[in-house]
């Protein structure tokens, strides 16, 4: 009798350890399937991620070209961004801007910073802004870009001075627009990086100021 229940016992814990042994690989088959899914996944969610280029652009720029990009103000309410290489060269975060136009200066063979102002053209006076334009040197890249009103204390000394720089809308900006532009001290030929919407009551998008105006493209490296 006591062999047999000792038998029965071995059976019992050989039947018990069999189908704890069963469930614990169902289970781990099923975690390792879990987890060689996810990673499947997550490669294929990193394969079809669209890459990130410089400042956010669409597409990269060639070698020897400065990516960039700009926004203009929005109304009286949020401030201009101006970014190049992946770097954000003035904006509301960074405390650096203000209502008028706002004018970032870029070392047109290094990519470097050079300076950073903001010109107050409701209440303020265009001469510092035309002395300041006096001073940029040649093979600067200059990006401007407006808040708030713009316009209303340029004269034109100022847009002439900025016309030279590659501006073509300069000479039209009025009371609240919206512009920004890209140039350079020394350019030879007019700017293609420019954009300009005009202020009107039937078309403005916020109540007294026309929606934002973004830009973004490749400026060319200063060669020797």
């Amino acid at each position: 009798t006591g062999a047999a229940k000792l038998v029965v016992v071995i059976a019992i814990f050989l039947l018990t350890f069999y189908v704890i042994s069963q469930v614990f690989e169902i289970k781990m088959d099923a975690n390792l399937g879990h987890i060689f899914a996810r990673s499947a996944l997550d490669a294929a969610a990193r394969s079809t991620k669209p890459p990130r280029y410089k400042c956010g652009i669409s597409k990269a720029c060639p070698e020897k070209h400065f990516a960039f990009k700009m926004s203009s103000g929005a109304a009286n309410v949020v401030g201009p961004k101006i970014c190049v290489e992946d770097n954000v060269l003035m904006s509301g975060v960074k405390n650096n801007v203000g209502r008028g136009i706002n004018v970032a200066l870029v070392n047109g063979k290094t990519g470097e910073l050079l300076d950073t102002k903001f010109f107050d053209m409701w209440g303020g006076d265009v001469a510092p802004l035309i002395e300041f334009l006096k001073t940029i040197q040649d093979g600067t890249i200059v990006l401007m870009a407006t808040y708030d009103d713009g316009a209303t204390k340029l004269n034109e000394e100022a847009r002439k001075l900025i016309a030279e720089l590659g501006s073509t809308s300069i000479i039209n900006l009025g009371f609240r627009d919206n512009w920004v532009f890209c140039g350079g001290k020394g350019i030879k030929t007019k700017s293609p990086f420019e954009q300009h919407i005009k202020n009107n009551k039937d078309t403005n998008k916020y109540e007294g100021w026309p929606e934002v105006v973004e830009m973004e493209g490749c400026i060319p490296q200063k060669q020797d």
